[in-house]
């Protein structure tokens, strides 16, 4: 987390921690002012108005409550939902759990660069289509899917349109309205704020959207989020917002330096090793995702314990599996299996870029 963001933090943790459900006191209207002005900040940056922000626990919950909530409101109407192999199992696993409750899923396929044709989307779309879920950035390759094109697609078709885009906020210019997103998804931490804080943009007009609430227990968040909110986490996600808007042109500028650096380095000393997955433009500027031909990554990695990277699988010791990210792009689970996925940020140095692609060719040239 950004230490500015801290310093805005800090008081609602303690001389300002009033409740802000409760009106009838001081403290609790401190709170209130509080998030009713960290609402209208968020929303300035995302295009939107402030009645258009619900605050959530963060983007997984966001994109339960987009999927699950649009679902089960027009489940009398329509019964199919249409998605991405790629997505994060956020959205991936809230359709499956929709599939379970009767609904039908559509999960479209991506080229070998990661991107989406809208076109397939057009063609999937039916009158019993409830919602379209597409992310705008991938998690694990950075791709950066044409959503301004799919949310003109589900607007013609009368469809509502949400995106996942906890990994674009903060690293690339989102508005709601120029792109035509009817909901969207977000996290703080992905933007150098608190975990534990996100939000999902709800649109109100043109078209109005509604949902059905996935809590009860109070009516907060205009009746779709029950539950006594985190001032000192909303204040924290607003300001670490502002000041990657503040930010982002200049630093998304030096990122991208970085990736081809570390590319260059990387690429120079194990040359006909190394590939990268996804697409080489349309992707965000700190992401860097490479297959290392023949190189088991998990025992990289374990070699690497003074680098912080993650393996291109989504593994755990108990259930070990080929990303189902690189698997959609056409690579085998032996290749998706030797894959990296390195992120640059803003405390990244070049000096630290130089270090790391050099513990990285070195330990992988005893491994391979």
């Amino acid at each position: 987390m950004d230490p500015r963001v801290l310093e805005a933090m800090l008081p609602f943790f303690s001389e300002d921690f009033g409740n802000p459900a409760s009106l009838t006191h001081a403290p609790g209207r401190r709170a209130a002012a509080a998030v009713e002005d960290a609402r209208e900040r968020i929303a300035e940056r995302l295009g939107a108005q402030p009645r258009e922000i619900v605050f959530t626990s963060g983007a997984t919950e966001a994109d339960n409550l987009a999927l699950l909530g649009s679902a089960r409101l027009q489940s009398q109407r329509c019964d199919h939902l249409v998605t991405v192999a790629t997505e994060h199992p956020a959205v991936l696993d809230a359709c499956a759990a929709l599939e379970a409750e009767g609904f039908r899923v559509t999960r479209l396929p991506v080229a070998s660069d990661g991107l989406l044709d809208p076109e397939a989307v057009r063609e999937v779309i039916s009158e019993r289509t409830a919602i379209v879920s597409v992310m705008l950035a991938n998690n694990e390759i950075g791709v950066l899917q044409p959503v301004a094109e799919i949310a003109a697609v589900c607007r013609d078709r009368g469809v509502r349109f949400h995106t996942d885009a906890a990994q674009a906020v903060g690293r690339i210019p989102v508005n709601t309205d120029t792109l035509g997103i009817d909901l969207l998804s977000l996290s703080a931490h992905k933007f150098y704020g608190p975990k534990g804080v996100g939000a999902l943009f709800v649109r109100r007009r043109r078209p109005r959207v509604r949902l059905a609430p996935l809590q009860h227990g109070g009516g907060h968040e205009g009746g779709l989020r029950s539950g006594t909110l985190p001032v000192p986490l909303i204040v924290g996600m607003a300001r670490a917002l502002e000041l990657c808007a503040e930010e982002f042109e200049r630093e998304a500028k030096r990122l991208r330096e970085l990736r081809e650096r570390m590319w260059s380095r990387l690429s120079e000393a194990l040359s006909g090793r190394l590939s990268r997955n996804g697409h080489p433009e349309a992707r965000l500027p700190g992401n860097l995702s490479l297959t290392l031909a023949g190189i088991d990554t998990d025992r990289l990695l374990l070699a690497l314990h003074d680098v912080a990277l993650s393996s291109g699988s989504a593994c755990s010791t108990a259930n070990p599996a080929p990303s189902h990210v690189l698997l959609a792009l056409g690579l085998t689970p032996a290749q998706a299996k030797s894959s990296i996925r390195i992120g640059l940020g803003r405390s990244t140095t070049q000096e630290e870029v130089d270090r790391a692609a050099a513990r990285i060719v070195q330990e992988a040239l005893k491994l391979s």
